[in-house]
């Protein structure tokens, strides 16, 4: 019988539950025919109202999940053979991954490169522990990478980790203690929300505008807390796209060595720039913790990003909070990011993004018109801000019922009452007709919204 559990990153409750399900029912987990626990065992097991649950329910028989049988309970449908996907008619336009570009043909590039890695003299030890700082010639080929945005990075300041959420966790454990504030826009990664809710840490949000953080917003913040850390997305800002100009750069280093302030540069999106503006840590690498990922500007598939410490003795004390949580990158993965990034296939498959994303731009400018979004014309998603007949929450609901999911405000908001605003992400969709579709139902439901919606007083 399936163990009820949700995932936490879903937009809402109910949704998180459905997710959970469908991926048990994808992994073989769960097998077509077992019957479901009672709606109100979940709901126990899982701390949340009936209503919760019953409404899960409702969206898993909408998908083709579960099927209902009177008198007996709830099955997992057995027209799903060997736990594959079930059809469904969601467009999804609320992960932020990049587009699976034509020119680029994972299906085939992965398993040739994993056969590269294992078949030079010493591709085995890919198959070994490693050490938690990453092998030297991972973080060597890392520096390489990273030298064209961070002058003077070596690979005694780089550790390998395995993605960008892990390294986020691992610093802010590293570097904060319970109560500590981040300071960091009022709109941001849910992601850093989420570890600030596990480490009981507190977000202090500052003001934003179109070029990202407004400097004298951390000033002023200065003067009523003490924040330890600034934590900023420098280059197309999830969700907001913004991007901060080298001058407001420059202007935050400075109110941050006033106040004694850390930076956290968390920079995925940077190389998807064709005209890379200097890196925070470039900047001033004394006190900034810069995080690369690969996810955003190759596949999320790769689970290596790499962290740039602001000193050789403070990547170790990174490497022994990694040591304690995680152990170690991906090594094998960890290895086939180095090659890709010694053939040049690493830049390749960033190009192909950076073209396809640039289409994707295009068509949903001509879609979209002037609803009033921003976006940069490289970047994977777009930031949507509402006309006033509409609230964000209710705007992703009535999308998600014509068969769109987005993700509203709240979920990046750091502020109790956040803009009207959704964000729309352009690379999930697996091609342009899908996107193409799913753009024209949102913008038919702004043109057009339902009688009765809630409107902002």
């Amino acid at each position: 019988m399936w163990k009820p559990r949700l995932v936490e990153q879903a937009r809402m409750k109910y949704l998180g539950i459905v997710e959970a399900l469908e991926a048990d029912i994808r992994s073989g987990m769960v097998a077509p025919g077992e019957r479901l626990p009672a709606q109100r065992a979940i709901a126990e097991a899982l701390g949340v109202d009936l209503t919760t649950v019953t409404r899960a329910f409702n969206e898993a028989r909408r998908r083709g999940l579960v099927q209902a049988q009177a008198g007996r309970g709830t099955f997992i449908s057995d027209t799903l053979e060997g736990g594959a996907h079930p059809a469904q008619s969601l467009i999804d336009l609320s992960m932020n991954i990049p587009p699976q570009p034509a020119a680029i043909d994972f299906r085939k590039l992965l398993p040739q490169a994993i056969g590269s890695v294992l078949a030079t003299p010493r591709g085995l030890l890919s198959l070994h522990y490693q050490d938690s700082t990453g092998t030297e010639p991972d973080r060597r080929a890392a520096a390489g990478w990273l030298a064209n945005r961070i002058d003077g990075v070596t690979s005694e300041r780089v550790v390998v980790t395995g993605g960008a959420q892990t390294a986020l966790f691992a610093i802010c454990d590293t570097l904060l203690d319970r109560g500590d504030v981040i300071a960091t826009g009022a709109m941001t990664y849910p992601g850093l929300k989420a570890v600030a809710l596990q480490k009981h840490l507190a977000l202090a949000p500052l003001a934003m505008d179109g070029q990202g953080i407004v400097p004298d917003a951390l000033e002023q913040l200065c003067r009523t807390a003490a924040p330890k850390v600034l934590y900023v997305i420098p280059s197309i800002d999830n969700p907001t796209t913004a991007t901060l100009p080298e001058a407001r750069r420059r202007a935050l280093i400075e109110i941050a060595r006033k106040h004694g302030i850390t930076i956290i540069e968390d920079d995925p999106y940077a190389p998807l720039r064709p005209e890379p503006i200097p890196a925070i840590a470039g900047l001033a690498p004394d006190i900034t913790w810069h995080i690369a990922t690969l996810s955003k500007c190759a596949t999320p598939a790769l689970r290596v990003a790499y962290v740039v410490a602001p000193g050789a003795t403070d990547a170790l004390r990174l490497a022994g909070t990694l040591r304690a949580t995680v152990l170690m990158a991906p090594p094998l993965l960890a290895s086939l990011a180095s090659r890709w990034i010694a053939d040049g296939t690493l830049n390749e498959i960033t190009e192909a993004i950076r073209s396809e994303n640039a289409e994707r731009q295009h068509l949903a400018a001509a879609i979209l018109g002037d609803t009033g979004f921003a976006a940069d014309p490289h970047g994977h998603h777009v930031w949507l801000r509402l006309p006033s007949h509409w609230r964000a929450n209710d705007f992703a609901e009535h999308a998600e019922r014509a068969g769109v999911a987005i993700v509203p405000a709240s979920a990046f908001a750091t502020v109790p009452h956040p803009i009207e605003a959704v964000r729309i992400s352009l690379g999930v969709a697996p091609d342009r007709g899908d996107l193409e579709d799913g753009l024209t139902q949102l913008a038919n439901l702004i043109a057009h919204p339902p009688i009765g919606i809630r409107a902002v007083v």
